[in-house]
């Protein structure tokens, strides 16, 4: 870790602290506590300014000590603590070599030759074990680490889970657990120790240390890669935040007029231009890699962050491991106090190379406006949304076949390749896709819920940008028509396991849709040339979208595969070219081994289904 962000040092001899605050600061000190919370200090030491930092060695064995750090504006953890008490108050004196779990030296990544392979299933700690009957420890990292919890990622086939922040967050008391009270977990206080929360005693430092190593442990062992929600865009607030406890006003931005920039919607932004603000965020994503294994970072709007911060972001994984998938929102939730041109939006993602962003475009053709849960979009029968579906079936990529005059949002391709793009028609904000269906639909039924909800990650599958798909959405999970559910009880928020029996067909579909991906490299191309040359669409009416990947694309083995969209309510007839074909999906069935054949030049597709054939 570079120097600077090393702010506790310990050895069984001395312990050494060191701190990034103003040289002008009259004061700094570093005081020692028996316990995480509570009690008078039992030392309490002046720190002294040189080399840029302020700096203090306390002798003898501190391990198991907690520290705080005060510079006048109220004590703190510092900014990078590595180790807590409860509720990240105080800094915890650790060895981190004893949080490792058996084995973590020959703990392995699991092989992703390229992020076109991923499949990206986003889950939150709490939500996915926390209503499960058989489960030991409910809401818990190391409920990942259960034989149901691997089995079930396994038998689904995704081979990255995404889970929502897991650093120490502000919202939850750690000392009253038992309120179960709920939270996504946006709102940081320590960035580089997960939170206690999730562990089974947040009162001892080294224990959601060990147990986040775990659950990763047991990830990477069932093949499955580990991708962090990280959200350095904002702090929990500004005044009692370890930033501004350290060093005023120098991680956030400020308007013209001096007053905080609101970028992230949520009071504040981070600078990511300032170097010290830059080398955090390098150096907390590196700490994530060595530490705790980590495969993957999502970025919190990323539209907050400067390009040049991701871009040094990206160079310095690329130096530890190049397979590390980078991506995030292309947008912030407000206006920030650098320009657009600036900053990592989805349309600057070409100045970004090997990082992707999400497309609201394929997200909003499949099920409508963000911005109004009742508006549908393609599943839903609307017009004019083909065309983008069509971009995001592409990858965002320029494509021939694709007129950007007709595609939501963007004016121009972003993507220089389809891994660039992220494929999504739900994730953790906004309502799950049963729940906008219900909403953009209705009266709509049981029958036709599912055929939509099989039509929509059927698009996502079969696109060519990285797939990604809520936790949950393979047992038709619902949030009782909740828009924002970040705050809401587990009886909003959890898995009802209970619709794996209800619903064995909507798994299975899920399944076999992943497995025809997997065992596809047509689906994955990767390349952008690739995509142009493999990938034409075929004429279709209104309400359909039909596209041919050609010619063993990425070398498959079939050599011409057909996929069909049709969100109409009636049959619709599509011609194709003349040949004999065999189909692979048909009204909500996918057998790769064929569910018969089909001869000529013309198919008939069920209303509210996709049709896969190959020849």
């Amino acid at each position: 870790m570079a120097q600077q962000f090393n702010e506790m040092v310990y050895t069984p001899e001395k312990t050494t602290f060191s701190l990034f605050a103003p040289a002008e600061a009259k004061t700094v000190k570093v005081r020692i506590y028996k316990d995480g919370m509570g009690g008078k200090a039992l030392k309490t030491i002046k720190m002294q300014y040189r080399e840029g930092r302020w700096r203090a060695e306390v002798n003898g064995d501190q391990k198991g000590r907690f520290y705080t750090f005060d510079m006048g504006r109220g004590e703190c953890p510092g900014v990078f603590a590595k180790a807590v008490g409860v509720n990240g108050k105080r800094g915890a004196v650790i060895s981190m070599d004893e949080t490792n779990p058996a084995h973590w030296c020959c703990d392995q990544k699991p092989v992703t030759k390229t992020p076109a392979d991923l499949v990206i299933y986003e889950m939150h700690n709490r939500d996915f074990s926390i209503a499960r009957k058989d489960v030991q420890h409910p809401g818990k990292f190391l409920a990942l680490t259960e034989p149901w919890a691997i089995d079930h990622l396994k038998t689904l086939g995704i081979n990255a889970v995404h889970i929502l922040p897991s650093y120490d967050y502000g919202s939850v008391d750690e000392t009253r657990l038992q309120d179960n009270k709920y939270n996504w977990g946006y709102d940081p206080v320590n960035y580089n120790v997960p939170e206690g929360g999730y562990s089974t005693d947040p009162y001892q430092p080294a224990t959601r240390i060990r147990e986040f190593k775990q659950m990763v442990q047991a990830l990477h062992k069932a093949g499955i890669r580990v991708i962090l929600d990280v959200v350095y865009n904002h702090t929990y607030d500004i005044e009692h935040s370890n930033f501004q406890r350290t060093y005023p006003d120098y991680y956030y931005r400020k308007t013209a007029d001096g007053k905080y920039s609101n970028g992230s919607g949520c009071g504040n932004e981070t600078a990511s231009e300032k170097p010290m603000m830059r080398q955090f965020m390098i150096e907390s994503v590196k700490y994530w890699i060595d530490e705790y294994h980590i495969d993957g970072f999502r970025f919190d709007l990323m539209g907050v962050h400067d390009i040049g911060t991701m871009n040094a972001i990206r160079k310095a994984v690329d130096e530890i491991d190049p397979s590390v998938f980078i991506y995030g929102e292309g947008w912030s939730a407000g206006a920030c106090a650098l320009s657009n041109d600036q900053l990592g939006m989805k349309a600057n993602i070409p100045q970004m190379p090997r990082i992707a962003a999400f497309s609201d475009e394929i997200r909003d053709a499949l099920r409508g406006p963000f911005s109004d849960d009742t508006k549908g979009g393609f599943l839903a029968g609307v017009k004019d949304c083909e065309e983008s579906l069509k971009y995001g079936i592409v990858g965002a990529i320029s494509h021939p076949q694709v007129d950007m005059k007709k595609v939501n949002y963007s004016i121009k391709p972003w993507a220089l390749d389809p891994t660039q793009m992220i494929s999504y028609v739900s994730c953790h904000d906004d309502m799950c896709l049963v729940d906008r269906l219900r909403a953009s639909i209705p009266g709509i039924e049981k029958d036709e819920l599912i055929r939509l909800d099989l039509l929509a990650q059927t698009a996502v599958f079969t696109s060519q940008g990285v797939p990604f798909m809520l936790s949950g959405e393979e047992l038709m999970r619902n949030k009782k028509g909740v828009h924002n559910s970040f705050e809401s009880p587990d009886s909003i928020n959890h898995l009802d396991w209970d619709n794996l029996k209800r619903y064995p067909q909507v798994f299975e579909y899920y399944k076999n849709l992943i497995a025809l991906r997997q065992h596809h490299p047509a689906f994955r191309l990767g390349s952008a040339d690739l995509v142009r040359r493999h990938l034409e669409f075929l004429d279709a009416p209104r309400q359909v979208v039909a596209f041919r990947l050609k010619d063993y694309a990425g070398r498959d083995d079939w050599r011409n595969i057909i996929v069909i969209l049709n969100a109409s309510r009636k049959s619709e007839t599509i011609r194709i070219p003349k040949g004999c074909y065999t189909e692979v999906c048909c009204d909500g069935v996918i057998n790769e081994e064929g569910l018969g054949t089909i001869q000529g030049s013309q198919v008939v597709v069920s209303p509210q289904s996709a049709l896969i054939l190959h020849n």
